[in-house]
């Protein structure tokens, strides 16, 4: 079993708490076969300043560096439509646009406790950006090999199967 595959099933397990569209990108299915937003190489480097505020580099390397932003902007391309879209991209730019209106200049100008405080306000004033976000980012991420290696615990060949074994402090959680 693959990745891919692991994924669609722990989806399935949790009652697809993953959306459909979102979970054709992991597979790597186009469901979208009409018009697309075009992506500007500016949007894309500000989905990567955004997604690293949701998943920042600690000791384990951060969504920016997973290239979590190339994942969010092919699955949008790919598995949404074209007004699911516009929708998610005019709440990118509301949120520069909210950065520069509070603070003189755009989101990706902005210091970290800057861009912390606009990513909490947008999860209140444009909720259903921000849970679309996180949720591309979060799958982008822990999909990535950087994600899938580096901040989850991975085996690439498992021993035996243990159903329920506690994990130590600090342990890591497993990769599928």
């Amino acid at each position: 079993m693959n990745r891919r595959e692991a994924v669609q099933r722990v989806a399935l397990l949790m009652g697809g708490v993953l959306s459909a569209p979102l979970m054709a990108g992991v597979m790597g299915q186009v469901i979208n076969t009409g018009d697309s937003v075009n992506v500007s190489a500016e949007q894309e480097a500000f989905l990567a300043e955004v997604a690293d505020i949701i998943i920042p580099t600690t000791d384990t390397p951060g969504a920016k560096a997973a290239g979590a932003e190339k994942f969010i902007v092919r699955v949008m391309r790919d598995c949404y439509k074209k007004e699911d879209q516009e929708k998610f991209y005019a709440g990118l730019a509301k949120l520069d646009a909210d950065s520069k209106a509070k603070f003189g200049k755009g989101f990706v100008e902005l210091d970290t406790a800057q861009k912390n405080e606009m990513v909490k306000l947008a999860t209140v004033n444009d909720k259903p950006f921000f849970l679309r976000m996180k949720e591309l980012t979060v799958t982008g991420y822990f999909t990535s090999e950087i994600g899938a290696t580096k901040a989850l615990a991975y085996l690439p060949i498992p021993g035996k199967f243990q159903g329920c074994v506690p994990l130590k402090p600090g342990q890591k959680a497993w990769a599928l």
